[in-house]
């Protein structure tokens, strides 16, 4: 029996805070009662605000980040209708595969594992759409499996650029609540994420925030859709219920999370998540003298580092060794990169030593593998960029409640 805490570093589910146990350790409450509201308008109001959303509709669904990307095609489009998409990592292949067998002709445009969406060639291809047969543009803000964030707002520059009217649809799963997303500042339609992430929550809700140009779209889609329809929703949810049993517990520990977020402020959680990331980084690059998936630091994800060990090496036993050997999770390799990376997930409830932690524990169990790294070398690394770093300041804010 292994005594003392998990050692979770995965890039979600992540770590979850006492006070959104506390918050869930509640007897099952009626989901029909006539207070029941109360917990359910705030939530939508409040989300809008993590989401940078103006207008338009959160819905939370029982479910995952899938589940999210289902309910945002199906209630949008037809079959038949065109989108564009790039694969940069298996999320990405992930959700055009999901296109397919919902009916959707995909245009993919695929990209080396490691660089972001390619904004260029997105530009290229909706330029040469001028009979708008592209109904929507599909991109993975930050890209879990290869450790990538790409560039949101220029994809929509490149939409407006050429006038064209296809809906922005934009994967947020371990971007939003963690990194910096404006959803309206970036004319974003779409945004898929969950509760597993930045929201610090387990799984078990999918959150889709749509523009009111996407809620428009409803009317004309024909895709079949019966769990995940908006339209079922949306007339639930004006008067604070569900069409049909909603994940209550997990919504009380919503409420707490957003609390939470609210009260250190969405500038500061930014920037503690930029700071962590970045000693994780420092212990790669200039401690260990590896490197990351990621092939440029314009592309560094600020939630998730993905490490290539050297050639000749399987980063799959790393991970192995790490849970085997000292309880740590690491996230694994996926698709084209499994075996070749393994992941630091940084991201959610977390300090400098809890990551101390997990980079102590990939090194030793980089060293047991027999890879060339200097005993605390990494450590060493992030350490001395904790150390010359200043912790962001919790300050009162605009994103302060208001109740």
């Amino acid at each position: 029996m292994r005594t003392g805490n998990p050692a979770l570093f995965i890039p979600g589910p992540t770590n979850l805070p006492n006070r959104l146990r506390q918050a869930m350790d509640l007897p099952t409450e009626d989901h029909r009662a006539p207070d029941f509201p109360v917990l359910t308008l705030g939530l939508f109001k409040d989300l809008k605000r993590v989401f940078r959303l103006d207008g338009g509709h959160v819905f939370i669904f029982p479910g995952s980040g899938t589940g999210g990307w289902e309910a945002a095609i199906s209630n949008t489009l037809s079959p038949g209708d065109s989108v564009l998409a790039s694969v940069f990592g298996q999320f990405s292949h992930l959700w055009v595969d999901l296109c397919q067998r919902h009916r959707l002709n995909v245009e993919v445009i695929d990209t080396e594992w490691g660089e972001g969406a390619p904004v260029e060639r997105y530009a290229a291809a909706l330029a040469a759409d001028t009979s708008h047969r592209i109904k929507a543009v599909l991109v993975c803000h930050n890209e879990t499996a290869t450790g990538v964030t790409s560039d949101v707002a220029a994809i929509r520059q490149a939409l407006d650029a050429v006038g064209h009217p296809a809906l922005l649809m934009v994967d947020g799963v371990s971007s939003v609540a963690s990194i910096d997303f404006r959803m309206t500042d970036w004319g974003v339609d779409l945004c898929v994420s969950g509760s597993q992430n930045g929201f610090m929550l387990p799984a078990g809700l999918s959150i889709v925030a749509a523009s009111d140009k996407a809620l428009a779209a409803i009317a004309a889609a024909t895709c079949p859709r019966g769990y995940f329809d908006f339209t079922m929703m949306l007339s639930a949810n004006k008067d604070g219920y569900f069409p049909y049993t909603p994940a209550a517990t997990l919504l009380r520990g919503l409420r707490a999370s957003i609390d939470m977020l609210f009260e250190e402020g969405l500038e500061n959680v930014f920037a503690r998540h930029h700071r962590l990331a970045e000693g994780v980084r420092r212990a790669v690059v200039e401690g260990w003298g590896l490197q990351l998936c990621a092939k440029d630091r314009k592309w560094y994800s600020d939630t998730v580092s993905a490490i290539r060990t050297p050639t000749g090496y399987d980063a799959g036993e790393v991970v192995k060794i790490a849970y085997g050997r000292y309880g740590l999770s690491l996230g694994g390799g996926l698709g084209k990169v499994a075996g070749k990376v393994f992941r630091i997930g940084h991201l959610g409830w977390l300090n400098e030593l809890m990551l101390i932690q997990a980079i102590a524990g990939a090194e030793m169990a980089m060293r047991d593998l027999g890879i060339p790294v200097a005993a605390g070398a990494g450590v060493a690394a992030a350490e001395e960029h904790f150390r010359h770093t200043a912790q962001p300041a919790v300050l009162a804010s605009d994103h302060a409640i208001a109740r």
